[in-house]
């Protein structure tokens, strides 16, 4: 199986290497993609897009970046915490009822 260097090396681009050196309190670390954090940040996002970005109208991308800033904005008046609902043996259970079901289902 082969690796695709550009996905996993993004930050290795000319482009970013340039803006990292002008912004030495950044530093990049891997992360998988399967990581919880991230699946944590997925619904905010979906909240971002639902809210905002599908039900407005925006003339330019400067509308569009001014009307997101405003969102989290507001957002972060009132933050939420996304909180776990199900214990980990609770997911695992679900995620193998699913390949159950899926299994010899023609994927």
């Amino acid at each position: 199986m082969t690796k695709h260097r550009g996905f996993y090396g993004t930050h290795k681009t000319p482009a970013i290497r340039t803006w990292l050196a002008k912004h030495p309190r950044f530093h990049m670390h891997f992360t998988p993609t399967g990581s919880s954090w991230i699946n944590q940040v997925e619904p905010w996002f979906g909240f971002l897009a639902d809210q905002m970005i599908r039900r407005g109208a925006h003339k330019n991308v400067q509308a569009l970046e001014a009307d997101i800033r405003r969102w989290v904005k507001d957002w972060n008046a009132d933050p939420k915490p996304f909180i776990w609902t199900k214990t980990a043996e609770e997911i695992l259970e679900s995620l193998a009822h699913f390949c159950r079901r899926i299994s010899g289902a023609g994927h």
